[in-house]
């Protein structure tokens, strides 16, 4: 979809494509995608296509893709039967490296920035840190509670997630943790936030409420700790709201079937926020 005129085209004739794995590289010339076993690249301009990867017999992808920022690697997880491995795979030569193998579900895998290690989760939901040689492979001392989504900060040094607390009764938290140190340090309350973006210097938040009185999606200031109310998302699944910035963060785009049918949503949000980027 071309942002500024709204009009779509079909990238895509996949026989059997992973719906959670297009995935476009930061210099917005390309995008990846697994057409069953099969990872793609796609040239956007002319649309042509080259795989990249096959996987092994018995082994299915699953759970998306990501690119680094350099455009070198991509990151995803296959599985067959109870064995899990997150793989590297340098773009250029199409040769995988196992990062590593687990007999429980691994997923999420998020690149740091600036650095060679993966954000992952493991079967229970905790955030797990290691190097792109496997190395180092150790699970991150989040605050109590489970794990929601979770974002790398812009310069890497910190993972920004969600918290759930065991205790229902109490509010959804947005937390950031230092891997370096092992500090964990809270930012603010949320009004029961079940998903959520950063601006591009992650000083104001964008939100979904998970309250079925208040469907709201939301701005978080950093600094002050307030949140203002951008739109009623009303959607069926509120994690599915996945609310995000443009690189600009200048407008917000979220997603919702309030109407009955998924749809794609735009607000500006210029008065309100910084730009950043170019």
């Amino acid at each position: 979809m071309d942002l500024k005129t709204g009009e779509s085209r079909q990238l895509t004739e996949a026989k059997a494509l992973e719906i959670a794995s297009p995935s476009l590289a930061a210099d917005e010339r390309t995008f990846c995608y697994f057409d069953g076993p099969s990872l793609y690249q796609v040239n956007l301009a002319s649309l042509r296509e080259r795989e990249l990867y096959r996987a092994s017999q018995g082994f299915a992808p699953g759970g998306g893709i990501s690119l680094t920022d350099d455009g070198l690697y991509a990151l995803f997880v296959e599985s067959r039967g109870p064995t899990y491995r997150l793989q590297l795979l340098r773009l250029a030569l199409g040769a995988p490296a196992t990062v590593i193998e687990a007999g429980e579900a691994l997923q999420d895998p998020r690149p740091r920035p600036r650095r060679a290690g993966i954000l992952y989760r493991r079967g229970d939901g905790s955030l797990w840190l290691v190097n792109f040689d496997g190395r180092g492979n150790r699970k991150l001392k989040t605050a109590p509670g489970a794990c929601g989504p979770a974002l790398w900060s812009p310069d890497g040094k910190t993972v920004l997630y969600l918290n759930f607390p065991e205790d229902r009764t109490k509010l959804n938290s947005l937390r950031e943790h230092t891997p370096d140190t092992n500090a964990d340090a809270l930012i603010a309350p949320t009004s029961q936030f079940v998903h959520f973006g950063r601006n591009g210097d992650a000083s104001v938040f964008v939100g979904a409420s998970g309250s079925k009185a208040s469907p709201h999606v939301l701005l978080l200031l950093r600094v002050t700790r307030r949140e203002l109310t951008l739109a009623e998302h009303r959607a069926s699944d509120p994690s599915s709201v996945a609310p995000i910035f443009s690189p600009s963060s200048q407008r917000v785009f979220f997603q919702s079937d309030r109407h009955g049918k998924s749809a794609i949503y735009s607000m500006s949000v210029e008065k309100l926020v910084e730009q950043t980027g170019e």
